[in-house]
């Protein structure tokens, strides 16, 4: 388990309450206090021995306080690390003192933003050596233990109480983790703070306050339009991250993060008139994109559409010039290729999730239909394209394709049957023949009704990606009417 002692600590705390309650365990288990400014006067005053950190250095505290704990006499007895030998002779040489532990609870930085608008004071509460303190006792937790915040206060009065003031590697390793949390949420706060002047005109809903944190300006450059909004960059991120599927010619229209329409044709013009074909009323305020240049014949085919935001990898002048007679209208030019971010991360209850961005796409081609009956070479592609279009929609999710052209989706249903019908029912509002049209679906079926319903509504190709205890059911339905089925093996849930 790798026990080890606390003989020492080092306490530089903003929140002191708690710490009294800790002082005569300290003593009682001859833990030696380290201690610096208010922190010091705090132990001194309830009569407890303490050794200024001024002792340490030889060094005053200088410029109001900024300075005290960065000095090679703290930090050097915080990384030595124990095991090795020329660290343990260099602080012999230098008479440097080991230090055990480290408490620290850093300057109030988000409670100053939020009830002062003094900059110079706001300023002032941007933690220096508290920060500092917490990521070398954490980045050496192998002989070192942190406490971060007065949010770990607890954890230290169990090792002192309970553990015999004694705290094991998983212990350690543990409170470094959450050392390393509160360093980045702290240093976050602090860059939020001063980039208020690039802050968004409100977030999701215009009572919410918003901030993008990124280099928007090295993907896009904006030709035209209004200031960017919160839901604008969301939607223009499931547009990127779906057009990047597809190389012949594409051109989607998002709204609320999910494609409303989508086509490939064999240019930027039939692409544009297939994706709005799809669901023209959705189509009503949306983000557009497409992975061709926007010409003069394309644009006047858009322009008369309400639309956010219309991003492409160039246009050409006369398209340009149209498409500005819009003032509001959103124009942006893809200047770079987009390469999504390899992590994802969330904000969730009181702490945060990151997974893999899921870049996975089978290739139909090298899957075989488990019913024994194969689709067409058209449809084969259809499948493909279904598969990609279903993968960036909100989970539960199906995608209704023909002729590389989305006719129909279902998305964001608590059931994949509702999501099925609402695929089917969008289909048929806008008029689209299903005979000899593909599905796709994000997940596997748990019950054969969706192969039923699918094939009633004229839908003979089906890729999902199996796995369910009753896939035998829907392996059957379909192989009795000759329909052709893909297990891709692979799932595409979006939250």
């Amino acid at each position: 388990m790798d026990f080890k002692k606390i003989n020492s600590i080092l306490i530089s705390v903003f929140d002191k309450e708690g710490l009294a309650e800790l002082l005569p365990a300290f003593k009682q288990h001859n833990v030696k206090i380290y201690s610096t400014g208010g922190t010091y006067t705090f132990i001194k005053e309830r009569g407890f021995d303490a050794i200024e950190v001024e002792e340490i250095t030889s060094f005053p505290s200088i410029l109001g306080g900024r300075v005290k704990t960065l000095h090679p006499g703290v930090f050097g007895g915080i990384l030595a690390r124990r095991a090795i030998e020329k660290d343990q002779q260099e602080l012999a040489q230098y008479h440097i003192p080991e230090i055990d532990a480290v408490m620290v609870d850093l300057y109030p930085f988000e409670a100053t933003v939020a009830s002062s608008s003094d900059e110079s004071a706001i300023i002032e509460k941007i933690d220096i050596g508290g920060v500092s303190l917490i990521r070398a006792a954490a980045k050496n937790h192998k002989d070192v233990l942190i406490i971060p915040s007065k949010r770990q206060y607890y954890f230290l009065h169990q090792v002192m109480f309970q553990q015999n003031a004694s705290t094991s590697l998983a212990d350690r390793q543990a409170m470094a983790r959450a050392a390393f949390a509160e360093t980045t949420h702290y240093d976050g706060a602090i860059r939020n703070w001063m980039m208020k002047d690039e802050s968004l005109r409100y977030g999701e809903n215009p009572h919410q306050k918003a901030l993008f944190n990124g280099e928007f300006e090295n993907l896009f450059e904006q030709l035209n339009g209004k200031a960017i909004s919160y839901n604008n960059l969301l939607d223009m991120d499931a547009a990127m991250n779906l057009i990047i599927e597809f190389n012949k010619p594409t051109v989607a229209v998002l709204k609320h993060n999910n494609a409303c329409g989508i086509a490939s044709a064999e240019n930027g013009l039939q692409a544009w008139e297939k994706a709005l074909a799809g669901d023209p009323v959705a189509a009503f305020g949306g983000v557009v994109v497409s992975n061709v240049t926007i010409d003069l014949a394309m644009a006047t085919a858009i322009h008369p559409i309400f639309l956010e935001v219309l991003i492409a990898p160039s246009y050409t002048e006369d398209a340009l010039q149209l498409l500005k007679e819009k003032k509001n209208r959103i124009i942006l030019l893809q200047k770079n290729i987009y390469v999504p971010q390899a992590r994802q991360k969330r904000t969730i209850l009181n702490g945060s999730l990151e997974q893999d961005y899921d870049n996975f796409m089978v290739d139909m081609r090298g899957l075989n239909s488990v019913t024994g009956v194969e689709a067409s070479e058209s449809q084969l592609a259809d499948l493909q394209f279904a598969n990609k279009v279903v993968k960036h929609l909100k989970s539960n999710a199906i995608a209704l394709i023909k002729n590389e052209q989305l006719i129909g989706s279902g998305c964001g249903q608590t059931s994949r049957v509702d999501a099925l019908y609402s695929a089917i029912n969008k289909a048929k509002q806008f008029n689209f023949d299903l005979s000899g049209a593909v599905m796709a679906s994000d997940a596997f079926f748990p019950f054969p009704d969706c192969v039923e319903i699918a094939d009633k509504a004229g839908i003979n190709a089906i890729v999902q990606p199996g796995g369910s205890l009753k896939d035998q059911a829907s392996i059957d339905y379909c192989t009795e009417h000759k329909m052709a089925m893909y297990m891709s093996g692979h799932r595409h849930f979006r939250h």
